[in-house]
């Protein structure tokens, strides 16, 4: 009987001491869990801080591209006289592409459908200027304001700025960072 007492004894001791060892580990995991979270949110915060003005800057520029693409703002920007229509459809599309190239950086801080998007838009604004080219009769004698002219006309017809789209898409995107 003296060790069946003893083994009481010993258990009474022992399982309130693995009871109360085993609460508090569980309180330190769950401790340690909730403090790792709260080191990651405010991690997310400080990377918040620095990468949301580089993203929206990302955003500047990407809406500036699409404008100064814009059929209506780069034949404004660019004179097309004096020149012939071969030599500014060749400034149009030199013009067009070293903006994108410019801004090629840019597609690190927005979502890849949004620069599918621009991308797009800047294949179609390219494509509207060589189908306005093409679209003259006997384009090496042309004058650049007959080029500029149909390119217009083409605008007109199409009755939406190929940029649209791609602006609208970039817009939204940036509005869902706040």
């Amino acid at each position: 009987m003296d060790s069946t007492a003893y083994f009481f004894d010993l258990l009474k001791i022992v399982l309130p001491a693995l009871i109360v060892a085993g609460s508090i580990y569980l309180l330190f995991r769950q401790f340690l869990q909730k403090e790792q979270q709260r080191r990651l949110i405010e991690m997310r915060l400080e990377s918040n801080k620095t990468t949301l003005p580089l993203r929206l800057q990302a955003y500047e520029r990407v809406v500036l591209f699409l404008e100064r693409i814009s059929p209506n703002n780069i034949l404004v920007r660019l004179s097309s006289a004096g020149q012939s229509a071969p030599d500014f459809h060749r400034l149009l599309q030199q013009e067009i592409r070293a903006e994108y190239e410019h801004n090629l950086s840019q597609q690190l801080y927005i979502s890849g459908d949004a620069w599918t998007t621009v991308k797009e838009a800047k294949e179609n604004v390219l494509t509207m200027v060589n189908r306005a080219f093409h679209g003259i009769q006997n384009p090496s004698q042309a004058r650049g304001t007959e080029l500029a002219k149909r390119i217009l006309e083409g605008l007109m017809m199409d009755g939406a700025e190929p940029t649209a789209q791609a602006l609208a898409v970039v817009k939204n995107e940036a509005a869902g960072l706040f």
